[in-house]
């Protein structure tokens, strides 16, 4: 076998290093690269009706409408209030705290227009129900005071008024009830 001179085995040995690295460093990349996932395919399926239902909402601008009301009403007759509209699970769809309303206005308005739509009755006749089951006002996020008034389709609530922060309750179911009047204009 031949000799190799120096300048040849050093350009040979960094070729193969060179080499070497090169396939090194491609494992390394091609190990740390995302394998591309297979594209998802799609389920189809029919739910049945009888696995569904559907429901009724308010609108964001109808429930606007009736609080924009509830406080017009109040404004008139110079009182200061909190309204909160909620949907039929009780979320709060449109929450407003009039000019000068007191700070435990805002979350009573919530509470009672929540209580209205869980029993769909308005809470002035909720506070009558706790003579026979007082037990109903520790239900967490309840408030058994006049000021909430449900919101109907067929009979069926679909949405709740709640007002807080008259002098009296009969006060604040007033501008609740015109707050879900202004619903049918």
């Amino acid at each position: 076998m031949k000799k190799l001179s120096t300048r040849t085995r050093v350009v040979t040995g960094a070729v193969a290093v060179a080499a070497v690295g090169a396939s090194v460093v491609g494992a390394v990349t091609a190990s740390a690269e995302t394998p591309t996932a297979a594209p998802a395919t799609a389920v189809n399926s029919d739910v049945q009706n009888k696995n569904t239902f559907q429901s009724t909402h308010l609108t964001v601008e109808a429930a606007t409408k009736a609080a924009q009301a509830s406080l017009d009403a109040a404004a008139k007759a110079g009182q200061k209030i909190s309204v909160a509209v909620v949907d039929r699970n009780g979320n709060v769809i449109v929450e407003l705290r009039g000019d000068g309303a007191g700070p435990q206005s805002f979350e009573s308005a919530e509470r009672k227009a929540y209580t209205a739509v869980s029993w769909n009755a308005p809470t002035s006749e909720l506070v009558k129900r706790l003579a026979q089951a007082p037990n109903l006002k520790d239900i967490p996020g309840t408030l058994f005071l006049g000021g909430g008034a449900p919101v109907q389709v067929k009979g069926a609530p679909i949405a709740a008024v709640g007002v807080a922060g008259a002098p009296s309750a009969d006060q604040d179911e007033q501008f609740a009830q015109a707050g879900v009047a202004a619903l049918d204009k």
